[in-house]
């Protein structure tokens, strides 16, 4: 019985590291996105489509996952810390 718990354990916590670094990545796309339309980006002249292409790159993307990795990892460290 001690088995099935802690595999129950293993799946909320995958579960809560997914969604933490999705709203990570999240929160940095929509900076990406709003960046474009400031009076530094190209995103009023050119439009959304534009933007969107601009910003969903695979550097991008990379440092995306790689950001919220780490974000994750800080945050699991200070929410277990004793």
């Amino acid at each position: 019985m001690n088995k099935g718990n802690n595999k129950q354990t293993k799946m909320i916590s995958f579960w809560r590291a997914v969604l933490e670094m999705g709203f990570i990545i999240f929160l940095f796309y929509s900076n990406l996105l709003m960046g474009e339309f400031t009076n530094s980006g190209l995103g009023n002249s050119k439009g959304l489509i534009w933007a969107v292409q601009d910003i969903f790159t695979l550097t991008n993307f990379t440092l995306a996952i790689v950001s919220s990795l780490f974000g994750y990892l800080v945050f699991d460290f200070l929410r277990n810390r004793k």
